[in-house]
């Protein structure tokens, strides 16, 4: 069922003259962006809860027959928006983890960095994240948290030469997790991100790790 009950507006779905030559996959996609981008206002300036189907077209300037052509409802543009906040994390990462750094610790602080640069730079980030506390009713979603430990892992073994066993690999979960939770909770209330809950989040990601590299000689 629709969030607002509005009507489709078919008639604004055409292909426009002007962009015809456009490739149709390039111009949908293009239409999908412009769309999130509208849903990150609403979220920023109403919150997750407020968001309908309806501010997002309007914020958007397109008709609602637009966003439904491309979003059933309202939770579709929310996990969406979270899919997007989650590549652009992830690519945040991929860039931290694909630079040159002279140890492991190093590396850290470049992590916390990317993650305090996603949660200023990205609008939404710091509500919707990626989507870990969405309400999807019957429908389910995977953890995003698997992800990262496989990045991490992948990470480790590749640049610093460690091999992570089966049951080290709580290790790296508990690290992103508390990393992640005190990096959230720092821009709670601090659009800059409190700096106290920053320095408690390195302490406990480097205390988690640091085992992983005992005799590694890393």
């Amino acid at each position: 069922m629709r969030d607002d009950g509005a009507m489709d507006d078919l008639s604004a779905g055409g292909p426009s003259i002007t962009v015809r030559h456009e490739p149709v996959q390039a111009r949908a996609a293009h239409r999908v962006e412009a769309l999130l981008d509208a849903a990150a206002a609403v979220v920023v300036e109403h919150g997750i809860e407020h968001l309908t189907t309806a501010l997002v077209a309007e914020r958007a300037g397109a008709s609602i027959g637009t966003v439904y052509r491309y979003f059933p409802d309202r939770v579709a543009v929310l996990v969406a928006l979270a899919e997007r906040n989650l590549e652009r994390m992830r690519l945040a990462l991929e860039r931290v983890l694909g630079a040159e750094h002279a140890s492991w610790e190093e590396a850290l602080e470049a992590i916390v960095a990317a993650m305090v640069e996603t949660f200023r730079e990205v609008p939404s980030f710091r509500s919707l994240r990626t989507g870990e506390g969405l309400d999807l009713g019957p429908q389910n979603r995977e953890p995003v948290a698997p992800l990262f430990v496989a990045d991490i892992a992948g990470y480790l073994g590749a640049r610093w030469g460690v091999q992570v066993a089966d049951g080290e690999h709580e290790h790296i979960e508990l690290a992103i997790g508390g990393l992640d939770a005190l990096v959230t909770y720092a821009f709670l209330h601090d659009p800059d991100g409190d700096p106290r809950y920053l320095t408690m989040g390195r302490e406990i990601a480097r205390e988690q790790l640091a085992p992983l590299f005992a005799g590694a000689g890393a």
